[in-house]
């Protein structure tokens, strides 16, 4: 499996933690589906993950709001587009690996909902003095492992919707 990590989000000012050590955005194929998977870092801290599907497929260009989209993940679907082509590195798009398609629509969640810790978050709150307390104590933190699941489990919906067609 090629996966590419890219590092561009200073963490500096934000307590250690299990983030430290993690990249900012990783690509890779879904083992089991052969589906473009992306995670990727938002300027807060929460991971976002994002499932590409090709032409043909029949969410492809298809809003995640529509109605159409029928999907389970962590929060839901909040996301969708094609490849941000200017942006590579950072943004949601993927270098395609061998005879993986370079056009596809990305369906995307994130882990930035009640509950879930965001570290850039606490850090920007501190920053203003606008944090008070500990009331980010009971928010777990969505690490890259549980994207990547979360992104297993899209992937499969997804490619079990394309094999009902």
């Amino acid at each position: 499996m090629d996966t590419r990590e890219y590092r561009f989000i200073d963490k500096s000012e934000w307590d250690r933690g299990p983030w430290d050590n993690e990249p900012d955005k990783v690509q890779w194929q879904d083992v089991a589906t052969g589906l473009p998977c992306i995670a990727r870092r938002s300027a807060m801290g929460f991971w976002c993950g994002y499932v590409g599907v090709a032409e043909g497929h029949p969410y492809f260009e298809r809003e995640y709001d529509s109605g159409v989209v029928d999907l389970t993940c962590h929060g839901g679907l909040t996301f969708n587009a094609h490849c941000a082509e200017d942006d590579k590195e950072h943004g949601i798009c993927h270098v395609p690996a061998p005879g993986e398609p370079d056009n596809v629509w990305w369906l995307g969640f994130d882990c930035g909902h009640a509950f879930d810790l965001m570290p850039g978050t606490v850090a920007a709150l501190r920053k203003c003095d606008a944090y008070h307390g500990d009331f980010h104590q009971q928010d777990a933190y969505r690490d890259l492992d549980y994207v990547k699941s979360e992104c297993a489990q899209l992937a499969q919906q997804l490619a079990a919707v394309h094999d009902s067609t």
